[in-house]
């Protein structure tokens, strides 16, 4: 039986696999689908949070940030969610065909450099808090 801190360890291992993922997806210009695994790197992290201030080891089922982090004695400024619920659209806009040519022509370079950038921000600033 694991731990707990294997538990989170596990979480915190897949997020920075995804990290990479967004830095090689951004290089090659794939930016909605570096945008995709940003937010992939953020609930994963968030999910190892939910299970350091909760009894079990087993994280909701949801991809939602904001519900994720709702659960946990986080508190989040005004900016940090504001971003959070515009990072939220790559996890199910990024998902279904009818989103993506509205997608695509809103993750251009420059917004997908500005989103990775906030998104390292608020990544780093999370891991802080699950140490």
């Amino acid at each position: 039986m694991k731990t707990k801190k294997e538990h989170i360890d596990f979480w915190i291992t897949q997020a920075d696999d995804d990290w990479t993922a967004v830095e090689i997806l951004f290089k090659g210009r794939k930016y909605l689908h570096s945008l995709f695994f940003a937010h992939l790197v953020i609930e994963k992290i968030c999910k190892a949070l939910w299970i350091k201030f909760n009894e079990g080891n087993v994280p909701p089922r949801t991809h939602n940030l904001i519900q994720l982090l709702s659960t946990i004695p986080i508190e989040l400024d005004e900016d940090k969610s504001e971003f959070m619920l515009s990072l939220n659209r790559f996890q199910l806009e990024g998902r279904y065909p009818d989103y993506l040519t509205k997608m695509h022509n809103i993750c251009n370079e420059s917004f997908t450099n500005s989103m990775i950038g906030e998104t390292n921000k608020l990544r780093l600033w999370l891991l802080e808090k699950v140490q």
